[in-house]
């Protein structure tokens, strides 16, 4: 376990292997601990980071509201990547993360080698969407708040994820989980990095997001794991990993 301390908050993370850098970043209420057969996986040719959100698993969760946004969750992605001394890598994530991966790349497209989509959202055009979005996310806060981590449920990604409060989670999903504006998915076609955009087949709720990003990003790969849910990692992990493997296989070397 690694600690970097960022505008007051200590930012866990997890490395595994050597070589040119991959860092992930967990879905809401997660944590690093759901990539552990990716670190496993990818650390004969990589440099694998995972790290944990604001609120989650082993990092801090402030008191303070305006310490979770996407600004700040990107700034904290940044320097994990400064921490491990790694000015570029590969970015990828699952659902909120793989939305952090757009949003870093927008900020950051010089030190972002390639994108992972994993069950992954970009976001609303359509502002009453954003705005049904957004009741989801306050919904899932005001749970956190009443039952405390009880609410995680019981999802494989959320499963033994570590987390110290359910109070960190409420403050994640009312300042980083909502959404408010349209930047991220207007970005797509923009992108000019080799992308990676995966969901699994049973993942009901992201599937017509991820044809939406299929469409959206140049030359993106787009792969649909079957038999799999949210967690496609964990529902399928040597498909997953085959496919994450044959993506970072073929990128371009590093100069």
């Amino acid at each position: 376990m690694a600690m970097v301390t960022r505008d007051g908050a200590t930012l866990h993370y997890e490395t595994a292997g050597a070589g040119p850098a991959i860092l992930l970043t967990h879905g809401f209420a997660a944590s690093a601990r759901m990539w552990r057969g990716q670190l496993e996986a990818f650390a004969d040719r990589h440099r694998v980071i995972a790290w944990d959100m604001r609120g989650h698993g082993g990092t801090d969760g402030p008191a303070d509201a305006a310490a979770y946004s996407e600004a700040e969750t990107v700034a904290d992605m940044a320097a994990v990547l400064d921490a491990c001394g790694e000015e570029r890598a590969v970015v990828g994530g699952l659902s909120l993360g793989g939305y952090m991966s757009l949003a870093f790349h927008l900020r950051h497209p010089e030190r972002t080698r390639a994108l992972m989509l994993f069950d992954t959202g970009p976001g609303y055009n359509n502002v009453e969407a954003r705005e049904g979005w957004n009741r989801f996310a306050l919904a899932r806060a005001e749970a956190f708040e009443s039952r405390g981590l009880e609410a995680l449920g019981n999802s494989p990604e959320v499963r033994d994820a570590g987390h110290r409060s359910a109070e960190g989670l409420a403050r994640a999903a009312r300042g980083m989980l909502t959404q408010r504006d349209a930047w991220v998915i207007q970005s797509l076609p923009a992108i000019a990095v080799p992308t990676l955009n995966l969901v699994g087949a049973d993942d009901a709720n992201f599937i017509a997001a991820h044809g939406y990003m299929g469409a959206q990003i140049p030359g993106a790969t787009s792969v649909v794991i079957p038999d799999a849910g949210h967690g496609v990692n964990l529902d399928q992990p040597a498909a997953f990993n085959e496919a994450v493997r044959a993506f970072l296989d073929a990128l371009p070397p590093e100069a």
